[in-house]
């Protein structure tokens, strides 16, 4: 956001004809407004539970990455806050819909994995930017971590980065999306494969485009996928299980425009 710097006042003296001439005051330092608030480090690690990691914006203060942690800043950019000469809130949704499409896009960079294997880990983007009086006062960043889900309400420790943990076929396995019990089901919790499950995510069904077309056409899209993929990982083609899991209206909102496979076998 451009700032005013500073503000230089000049005086006028007028004086009547053969007056004395008026005192001149001494000058003065102009005044100058504070510098905003710095951007974050481009690469730290921070504690965060779960709730603080989905917040909109932190204070947390940064940690060694070779310690516990539990988030890792892997992209920061420019707010892009003038739309059509408009300069917009840095809490507005076309502001907030622009950090997370930037974030979620630079995640798979960062894993080093594909679109696929990204999407059935259990590592994701969280997203930072500043508070509205820090952007008021000239802050212009966003900040995106990423960060390995260990359940519903808990965030993994880490002791490593997660910079191309997707490249690693050991980790990637370890950070792969499982299930506690048949997706669906009250048991149903996501864990990553590292923790103890019955069922594997083993296959993404993208769904096009623009519009949710609907809860009919994204259940049946993945029908003939998932019993193929889960065909193709069963090592006995007559005792295995495979379910569907479609994006949900609310799960489309949130750009999650793709369905899981899931099997037991």
């Amino acid at each position: 956001m451009a700032r005013l710097l500073g503000l230089l006042l000049a005086g006028v003296l007028l004086a009547g004809c053969g007056s004395p001439a008026a005192p001149v005051a001494a000058p003065t330092t102009p005044a100058t407004a504070p510098a905003p608030p710095a951007a974050p480090a481009a690469h730290a690690c921070y504690t965060m539970t779960m709730t603080q990691a989905v917040a909109p914006t932190s204070h947390a203060n940064a940690t060694s990455c070779s310690s516990a942690h539990t988030t890792e800043t892997f992209y920061v950019g420019q707010l892009d806050t003038y739309v059509d000469g408009h300069l917009l809130a840095v809490d507005s949704d076309r502001v907030s819909a622009q950090v997370a499409d930037t974030c979620r896009q630079r995640l798979g960079r960062f894993l080093g994995g594909t679109t696929a294997q990204t999407r059935l880990s259990m590592v994701r983007a969280v997203w930072f930017t500043p508070t509205v009086a820090e952007s008021g006062q000239g802050a212009n960043w966003f900040r995106c971590d990423a960060v390995a889900v260990a359940d519903a309400d808990s965030l993994s420790s880490l002791r490593s980065s997660l910079r191309g943990a997707l490249k690693a076929p050991k980790r990637r396995a370890a950070l792969a999306m499982c299930g506690t019990a048949a997706p669906g089901s009250a048991g149903f919790h996501r864990v990553q494969c590292g923790s103890p499950h019955t069922w594997r995510a083993i296959a993404d069904v993208s769904i096009p485009g623009g519009r949710y077309p609907g809860r009919k056409v994204a259940k049946g899209a993945g029908k003939t996928r998932c019993a193929d993929a889960a065909g193709a990982a069963a090592s006995n083609p007559l005792s295995f299980q495979w379910s569907y899991e479609w994006p949900t209206a609310a799960d489309w909102s949130l750009d999650q425009h793709y369905g899981i496979c899931w099997f037991k076998g």
